[in-house]
Order: C-alpha cells, then structure tokens, then sequence
C-alpha cells in the first residue's frame, strides 16, 4: 500500500458485509463501539488489511489510519517486527496454560521502564487488569468503596462502569456528581461502592476525600483523559492528587490503558513525575495483540503473590501475547520511536490550529504528540473535565470526521475518544494528513 491517497469511492460492499452481519451478530457488531458510520452512511467500515500507517476496506479503499485498533496497533500494521517474532510460534504452541519463560522476561521488562511497577500480574485486556487492580487494592486496604472521575472509562465490566456518559440531567450537581450506571444491567450494589468527583477540581477533590476518610479502597484516573477527548491534566493537579492519596491512605491507580508505553517508556507517569501505587496497561502493551497487565508497590500486589487476594486467566501472558508485548516494548523502549511518534502527531495537531484559524473555525486540540482530540468547542478553548465536553459541538465534529474518510485518513468516529499516531507513520503520511485536514476545514 504506497502512493498517494485517493479519495474515498465507493463503499456498498461494506454496507453488504453490515446487512449480513445483523443476521447473525447482535447489532451487527462484536463491540459497543464499533457502532460507527461510514462517512453519511449509517453502516461502519469494514476493513480488510493493512499495512504501517495504512488500512484497505473490502470496497479497495485506502486509508492513512490514525485509529490504529484504538491505539493497539502502535508499531502499524503487520509490523515486520512482530511478524518475524511470531511466525515460530505458530509451529511450536502459542499457549498453554502454564508459566513461561515470555511472562518472566516481559515482567522484568516492564519492572525496568514503568516507575511503579515492583510486582507485575498479566491480564488480556483493560477491563480485566482494571478488575485485577481494584481488587488487588481492595484486599491491601479491606474496603470497598472506589473513588473515580466523572467521564473516565476503566472497561465496561461492572466493576467501575459508573459515571462515564451520564447525559446533564442524569449527572447532578457538578461539584458533586451523581453515581450513574453506564448500562441497564449493572447492580445498584456496583454503583453504591463507586464515588464520582469532578476532574480538575482541587476543592471538589479535597472535600470527596474528607467526607469517605477512612472508607476508600482506591482513588482511579486516566492521568491524560483519553476518553473525554484527551483532557489533560491542569499543572499541578495530578501531584495534588499524589499527595491526598497519600495523606488519606488511599492507594492512588492510575489507568494507563491508553498512555501507557505510548507517550514515552514509563508511561503518563513518566511524563509527569508523579509515581501511583498501582497502574494499568493494555493496547500499546501487545502491540496489536490481546494482552494487558496490572503493575504497582510491592505492598499491595504481595497479597497477590501469596494467593490472598484471587486472580486468574487461562489466557493470560500466553506465549504469543507476551511475545508480542516483548517486541513492542523494545522497541518503544528506543527513545527515537516515542520521540517519532511526538513529533508526527505535533505536525499535525499544529496543521488542525492552523486551519481552524485561517477559517475561523472555534476550536480545541488537545492531548499530546502521540494521543490527541479535536474539540469544537464553543470559544476554542480546551476541556477542563466531562461537563464541558458535553458543550462541544458533536455534528461539527461528526462532518469533519465524514471529509477526512473522504480524503483519505481515518480517525475515531467518536469525537469523545481520541486519535492515536504509529510508530510506522512516515513524512509523506504526516503531510498528506495535514492536507486532508486543511481541506476538511475548507468544509466546515
């Protein structure tokens, strides 16, 4: 897949593949998210391979990705290296169930770049490492209670499914938000033991933590809020939330499902200097390859280690998957490639602020070089928290999304969520991104 992008054609097959699969899929979809459109068309995208920084639907279209499987795919697609690391597995077991000299390496791996990881466990994907790690904190602590922040998503398993899209009539006061359910099916006795407070908010923090001393198992956050559009941190807020953790006792997680590896070897809290006690990693981890894991202080992950505290998987650190992990992470240990993938995604963000202001288009980008989002928001200026992001203009976003498809790049179809750049990405991929942008603004 080389050469110039064209603009999108046609995509009926893709709404062929939709109609067979609502025959057998419930909704036609194997994910809640995967319930996107194809450009107007109220069908997803189908695609068929890829290669580096490019994917090819079943219609033959061609497509510089920027979702890159949410982010997993960081290398790119069918990355040489990962291939080659691979293909003797298939001939010699890919699982089996038992321990395996990969975990062993991997977790040394991971003790060596992730600053809070003295003891690793492995998992298969982030809703499950998010569970391992709240119970991990739950038996240290003997409490139930889980504090979390409006508008982040840890999974969509019940354990922390609370408060991540409420609508403002659901949410209650925003200094003190409501504990709401992310789905019908999620047990009130879930929701009781999840406390909400608003992100950013250094009194609204400080009074949640007074009023459940004593109480809390855990404080969880995404430190960049991936899932509110790449929200970042205000300065300062992220050692706030250190230091309280740690008066109050509270062991602080953070999820580093989507930063982690991903803006830099140890992850957000390598880039911010701030340590928690138990941290999160999935995507980036495996490379494109379904493997998660959960890190943090020996004192809270020894109750695991001495079979106290449950925690299981056939599935988990398989040969294959910790393979994968193994090779990608040498790889993002080279500051050259995280430094790469930095530097793409700056050009690109700086060629969406300068389109938005040539067409004087509000507008906020926001997140960092390798994850970020583009919010258009009433006055350009970026999202503090998730109140906020529901004042964002959703049917700008969705057009802008439809004219980039149409030139050629591919970006997440929720404006919520962000864009993820590849190691793979190359100089003509970054401009020819930087140019479907300046025409999708000419659009809007």
């Amino acid at each position: 897949m080389n050469g110039a992008i064209p603009a999108l054609g046609g995509t009926d097959t893709s709404r062929a593949w939709f109609d067979r699969a609502r025959r057998s899929l419930a909704g036609g979809i194997s994910s809640s998210a995967r319930l996107t459109s194809t450009g107007p068309h109220p069908y997803p995208l189908y695609l068929r391979e890829g290669s580096g920084a490019r994917v090819r639907d079943v219609d033959g279209n061609e497509y510089i990705d920027h979702l890159i499987s949410y982010g997993c795919a960081v290398l790119g697609h069918a990355s040489p290296l990962l291939a080659g690391a691979l293909a003797p597995l298939l001939t010699t077991g890919t699982m089996f169930g038992t321990c395996t000299t990969e975990e062993v390496e991997l977790a040394e791996r991971i003790q060596a770049m992730v600053p809070c990881a003295e003891l690793v466990r492995f998992a298969n994907s982030g809703s499950e490492a998010v569970q391992g790690a709240v119970r991990a904190a739950r038996g240290f602590t003997g409490r139930s209670l889980v504090l979390k922040f409006e508008g982040h998503y840890h999974g969509w398993s019940d354990t922390l499914a609370v408060s991540n899209r409420p609508t403002p009539e659901q949410a209650g006061p925003a200094a003190a938000p409501r504990s709401v359910p992310h789905s019908p099916g999620i047990p009130p006795g879930v929701v009781d033991d999840v406390v909400v407070c608003p992100w950013n908010d250094p009194d609204a923090l400080r009074t949640v933590l007074a009023a459940h001393r004593g109480r809390l198992a855990a404080v969880i956050c995404e430190p960049i809020v991936a899932n509110n559009a790449c929200t970042m941190p205000a300065p300062g807020y992220l050692e706030l939330l250190r230091e309280l953790c740690t008066a109050y006792g509270v062991p602080l997680i953070f999820d580093e499902v989507c930063t982690g590896f991903r803006t830099g070897p140890g992850g957000a809290q390598g880039l911010y200097q701030v340590v928690p006690d138990l941290a999160v990693f999935a995507k980036a981890l495996g490379g494109g390859v379904p493997i998660a894991a959960f890190a943090g202080r020996r004192a809270l992950m020894e109750p695991l280690a001495e079979g106290r505290v449950k925690h299981g998987g056939t599935y988990n650190a398989s040969p294959l998957c910790a393979t994968a992990a193994l090779t990608t992470l040498r790889a993002l240990a080279d500051p050259a490639t995280t430094g790469w993938m930095e530097e793409a995604g700056r050009r690109i963000m700086a060629a969406v602020r300068r389109a938005a202001h040539d067409r004087g288009v509000p507008c906020a980008v926001q997140g960092v070089g390798a994850m970020f989002q583009v919010v258009f928001t009433p006055d350009g200026a970026p999202t503090r928290n998730y109140r906020e992001l529901l004042a964002a203009d959703r049917g700008r976003y969705d057009v802008f999304r439809h004219e980039l498809l149409r030139r050629g790049v591919h970006v997440n179809a929720y404006g919520a969520a962000c864009w993820f750049v590849a190691a793979a990405v190359t100089e003509d991929e970054v401009a020819a991104t930087c140019a479907a942008v300046d025409g999708a603004f000419a659009v809007l």
